[in-house]
């Protein structure tokens, strides 16, 4: 099936915002084995807009708009859809009550002009929005299917993922008992696992595993997408691949589908009643603020302490005489990790050091990154050196730091070699 995406808006086409609804888009329907054949970026222009409704409606499929469902008159999508399709735009008496009962619950009076996000094309069938204001719709528009979608990431999220993906794939004919299988891991580059991974798909005898990819550095997400019958037959499928991932990437997988690295520390630290101090130079302190916002960390995160500034964060954990720059050492960073345990009482405590490189002539240029893990029973620790820009440095700094302690807390080795450092 050919579907193209359409976003809208001119916030869009002049790059005002970044488009990341497109990206949301096309890799969810990338997870159930749809492709995009087209993407249209068109400003809020009449002529425009219907020209690009009208060859959407030419050469694909299904069409999914994004945007143009507000109330502002900007927001042209029900009013060119209909100018499309040929139909006239009329008051759904049924999405209005809905809006004017959104309104209420928030203890709130609905603005006249909202009453445009219920005028829809006559023949549309509606796509319910159940946490916003602008309701979806679909239509038919020359040979294609279009299915409008507002520009708001999670209302668009919520209705893609719950109405308009089902009714692809039922318009597509692809088995509907699908599954998503998706691995996490930190320190192995995508080639790298390709390679690692060579002959996975060859496993399932019907070919209906398919192996996928997403990188977001530092992170690598390996996808196993899987049809069947139903889902037993699709469990029995992959669960032979599955053991063959975990077998093939061992102790470089840190989550699995919804898990976070983050929130595996956490329940980690849960299970045994811990707690965990950090303390962290050059991130600004994300290593921190990815844990302490997350539930029950209030009863596990002791304290943080953050700064540019290695003296600093001497002073903060209670120790004198921090080293000149240029003398960071696992030593040092194991001393830091060792105090911010005692200072806190906590039963781990993780100590992220960066010594950043001089300036960007540099050839090499990067960080050195010192890290140490303290518990009452002694100091973990691991010294690297990673090539690149600065954000390249603390991003991959802020995820050797999780990732060494959720290697701790698993009981495997925190030091194998990664990808991305230089010796």
């Amino acid at each position: 099936m050919r579907i193209e995406v359409i976003c809208t808006g001119d916030e869009v086409l002049t790059g005002k915002i970044v488009n990341t609804n497109f990206s949301y888009i096309s890799q969810k329907l990338e997870d159930v084995g749809l492709a995009v054949q087209w993407e249209t970026t068109v400003g809020d222009d009449r002529e425009n807009l219907l020209k690009a409704f009208q060859l959407a409606g030419q050469r694909a499929d299904a069409v999914i708009v994004n945007g143009g469902l507000g109330p502002t008159v900007d927001d042209l999508s029900q009013e060119i859809a209909a100018q499309a399709a040929g139909v006239e735009l009329a008051l759904n008496e049924q999405w209005l009550t809905t809006m004017e009962e959104f309104f209420r619950k928030r203890s709130r009076v609905m603005p006249a002009n909202n009453k445009k996000q219920a005028m829809l094309p006559t023949t549309a069938e509606v796509i319910d929005n159940p946490i916003g204001t602008a309701c979806g719709f679909a239509i038919d528009i020359g040979r294609a299917r279009f299915f409008f979608t507002p520009g708001v990431p999670r209302e668009l999220r919520r209705m893609l993922e719950e109405q308009v993906i089902p009714r692809l794939l039922a318009k597509s004919g692809l088995q509907t008992a699908i599954f998503l299988k998706r691995f996490h891991s930190y320190g192995l580059g995508e080639s790298h696992v390709d390679a690692l991974l060579t002959g996975l798909e060859e496993m399932s005898p019907d070919r209906s595993v398919k192996l996928g990819f997403r990188a977001h550095y530092p992170q690598l997400e390996t996808k196993l997408t899987v049809r069947g019958r139903d889902m037993d037959d699709v469990r029995a499928k992959v669960a032979p691949i599955e053991q063959e991932v975990r077998k093939r990437l061992g102790n470089f997988i840190m989550a699995e589908d919804e898990q976070t690295l983050e929130g595996v520390i956490l329940k980690e630290l849960a299970s045994r009643g811990g707690s965990l101090a950090i303390a962290e130079t050059f991130t600004s302190g994300q290593i921190a603020a990815r844990l302490g916002h997350l539930p029950g960390a209030e009863k596990i995160f002791r304290r943080g302490v953050a700064s540019r500034d290695l003296a600093e964060v001497f002073a903060g954990v209670g120790l004198e005489g921090a080293p000149a720059t240029g003398e960071l050492t696992r030593e040092t960073a194991e001393a830091v990790a060792a105090a911010a345990r005692r200072r806190t009482g906590a039963s781990h405590a993780l100590a992220v050091l960066i010594d950043l490189d001089d300036g960007p002539d540099r050839i090499d240029f990067g960080g050195t990154i010192c890290l140490a893990i303290a518990t009452e029973q002694g100091v973990d620790s691991r010294r690297s050196r990673i090539l690149g820009g600065r954000e390249w440095v603390r991003l991959g700094a802020c995820e050797m730091g999780l990732d060494c302690l959720r290697r701790h807390l698993q009981g495997l080795p925190v030091y194998e070699r990664i990808d991305f450092e230089k010796t």
